[in-house]
């Protein structure tokens, strides 16, 4: 169990360790991964509500302790002394990702300060001269593609956690970023331009039958909260910021949802 545990987390595959800590078989453990589970905490109903429970913990990227009954029955965690099952769930999420699309001069400021956040950063654009290493040091990964084979092949891994950024204002390019961002669970879409440049934006991805309100609703556009940004680097600190606000439930004052130009 535990040379799968170490092979997951060094591929950074999402694996949760179910550890009893209280009541019979102290110190048995469950391996949880999303298509599999290995171990047992001794009781088949308790092993299949835990390891609901630890794929829950994992999707948020939270460990913590959970308690049952003896054969998986809820237990109440404020009534000391009832659970007659207490278990401790570890997870170990991959760290978040963030997908750029556009390699511009404000990729690389958002890049760098992603990866202060912690993000593994993706930067993906299909212009072979600017989608460089040696532009883009600082990120994980630099693909020279368009972005709907990107989301084809990967687009199942985004999650809550995750966040898709549009930099680019080539329309060839950012109609279909943003309808394949749109197809998956990425918690965060942010397009970067103008309020006029967001407008004819909306035109040509309802012409590719992209306009339902709720769809539409999910774009953050233009992009990051109102600090007056102006350079690359209060720009990335913007989004960034919008980032995490979003991801908290914070109420702050998106561009998206103010009026006039966004640059005083």
């Amino acid at each position: 169990m535990y040379q799968e545990l170490a092979r997951l987390i060094r591929d950074e595959q999402p694996v949760a360790l179910v550890t009893t800590i209280s009541g019979p078989n102290v110190g048995a453990k469950l391996l949880v991964t999303g298509t599999d589970t290995q171990g047992s905490l001794g009781d088949t109903e308790l092993d299949r509500i835990a390891a609901r429970d630890a794929l829950a913990e994992l999707e948020a990227g939270r460990s913590g302790v959970r308690h049952y009954g003896p054969h998986g029955e809820t237990t109440p965690e404020d009534l000391h002394g009832s659970a007659e099952v207490s278990v401790f769930i570890e997870s170990w999420a991959p760290p978040p990702q963030m997908w750029i699309f556009g390699a511009v001069d404000f990729t690389a400021a958002l890049a760098k300060v992603a990866k202060v956040l912690g993000y593994r950063v993706t930067v993906c654009d299909a212009r072979e001269v600017f989608a460089t290493r040696r532009r883009f040091p600082m990120a994980d990964e630099v693909m020279v593609t368009w972005p709907t084979p990107v989301f084809d092949e990967r687009g199942h891994t985004l999650g809550s956690r995750d966040a898709v950024c549009i930099l680019t204002h080539d329309p060839k390019f950012d109609v279909p970023a943003v309808q394949g961002a749109l197809a998956t669970k990425v918690g965060y879409i942010g397009v970067m331009g103008s309020r006029t440049t967001h407008t004819k934006r909306l035109e040509r991805l309802a012409e590719v039958g992209v306009d339902r309100p709720e769809q539409l609703a999910r774009l953050m556009s233009p992009i990051g909260l109102d600090l007056g940004a102006r350079t690359p680097e209060e720009t990335a600190i913007s989004i960034c910021a919008e980032i995490i606000a979003r991801r908290t439930g914070k109420v702050t004052p998106s561009l998206r949802d103010g009026e006039g130009p966004i640059h005083s």
